[in-house]
């Protein structure tokens, strides 16, 4: 027989860690999926600044560390798989939640989805026979691997994360290159800042990649110039994409959960719940929650989450 819980939450980021505490702490067995990744987006970033209660900043796997550590105080019960699907049980008003490709399930009386998203690819001319061969979606994972230091290294995007990922590399190579469509970054003003007071660091602008080349790993890549329709090679080492993040919610396939185009999950306006009586979302998840992704905004509304989903138990 499978374990039967009062609260099954997929995601192991702020959000899904928020929900897990109240849970918890509310005397509700509770059970967390954190995936093969955990603390998510969260991880891939270097020093974050603007979690309350860190005034000198903290690292972002630390900081993951530690919403491990207080929810597992708490109780709950910590699971490092990605769930595959959801479907109704057999006992009235509860759900399966199938979690590895030996088919085990769990029994959930609720759910509360605090997924997130990962990272956006691009498509150019051999962009997939190099991934990771020296492209990768995460430059705080790999930008200290030797094959990476005092190597040409080209960042991709213009924002926060393309700002702290080229500002990272930059400890390890003094040719650091952001490549971005626009002449602008949509970025912060003080990360953009340190990123144009950085000498380490150049900015190719309106410029996009169009091929990239080499033997066994990356080796050079072709970035044509948009405005003027030019094109040059660069010597590449290192290309890391920072373009944003798809919602991560392929389990809900065939489920009672909506989601918009792009497969953010809708909820009530003024609430988490979602279409599927008993199932709640939070986080980056969120349809709602495109423009601000931020973790203390998912852990926000991972505690939200949790609340309805301990009212709607009682």
């Amino acid at each position: 027989m499978p374990d039967i819980y009062d609260v099954c939450i997929i995601g192991g980021g702020p959000a899904g860690h928020s929900a897990a505490l109240y849970t918890s702490r509310g005397m509700l067995k509770t059970v967390l999926f954190e995936s093969s990744n955990p603390g998510g987006q969260l991880t891939k970033t270097t020093t974050v600044e603007n979690y309350l209660g860190f005034p000198e900043g903290v690292q972002g796997y630390e900081l993951c560390l530690k919403f491990r550590e207080h929810s597992e105080k708490w109780g709950t019960t910590i699971i490092s798989e990605y769930v595959d699907k959801i479907t109704s049980s057999s006992q009235n008003g509860m759900y399966n939640v199938y979690f590895d490709e030996l088919n085990q399930f769990i029994i959930a009386k609720s759910i509360i989805i605090a997924s997130g998203s990962y990272a956006r690819k691009l498509s150019f001319e051999s962009s997939e026979e190099f991934w990771n061969k020296g492209i990768t979606g995460c430059a705080v994972c790999h930008g200290s691997f030797p094959m990476f230091r005092n190597n040409p290294l080209f960042v991709v995007g213009g924002g926060d994360t393309a700002m702290g990922d080229a500002l990272y590399l930059s400890k390890y190579t003094s040719d650091v290159y952001i490549v971005h469509r626009k002449d602008s970054f949509r970025a912060s003003k003080i990360m953009q800042e340190r990123v144009l007071n950085n000498p380490n660091i150049k900015v190719l602008w309106n410029s996009e990649i169009t091929k990239a080349s080499g033997k066994e790993f990356l080796e050079k890549i072709l970035i044509k110039n948009i405005s003027r329709g030019e094109e040059k090679e660069y010597n590449a080492s290192g290309l890391f994409y920072a373009i944003g993040s798809d919602p991560c919610t392929f389990f809900l396939r065939n489920s009672d959960v909506k989601v918009d185009d792009e497969g953010y999950i809708l909820t009530n306006v003024d609430s988490t719940k979602t279409t599927a009586l008993g199932i709640f979302a939070c986080g980056d998840v969120l349809s709602k929650n495109k423009k601000f992704k931020q973790a203390i905004v998912s852990a926000g509304t991972g505690c939200i989450a949790a609340l309805e989903a301990i009212e709607y138990l009682q």
